[in-house]
């Protein structure tokens, strides 16, 4: 993989299984959830601990009313995907982490960015990272 911004077709994959995740969170189906992760994620955390993290670190996930994406970008053989959620009455801004083995995608991890849009210009800043 060139390293710069996603092809469209590399985008529409990303996308897709990004979604996929998301929406299988969002009915709690943990196992497929969690088959939509990294293989090195998978060997390390077991889905007891998966379903810990979302619960305790991502509920913007489970609870989500509507996301979108933003940037998708490749460097260093690593897809970086942009997506903000909506949940409540917030703004989420997560950037995805996703590596390839082989033909197969899989999710590394996600930081979560909270959105303020104090800024005069109304434009979003984060200004919260959790982990």
């Amino acid at each position: 993989m060139a390293d710069g911004s996603c092809t469209s077709a590399q985008t529409t994959l990303v996308d897709n299984h990004i979604s996929a995740q998301i929406d299988a969170l969002a009915k709690k189906n943990w196992e497929l959830a969690f088959s939509f992760a990294s293989a090195s994620f998978q060997e390390n955390i077991g889905i007891d601990q998966f379903i810990l993290i979302i619960n305790q670190q991502y509920v913007m996930l489970i609870e989500n009313q509507g996301y979108q994406f933003g940037k998708c970008t490749i460097a260093d053989d690593k897809i970086t995907q942009q997506v903000n959620v909506k949940s409540g009455e917030q703004d989420y801004y997560l950037t995805y982490r996703l590596s390839i083995n082989g033909t197969t995608l899989g999710i590394e991890a996600a930081v979560v960015g909270v959105a303020d849009t104090n800024q005069n210009d109304g434009t979003p800043i984060v200004s919260k990272v959790l982990y």
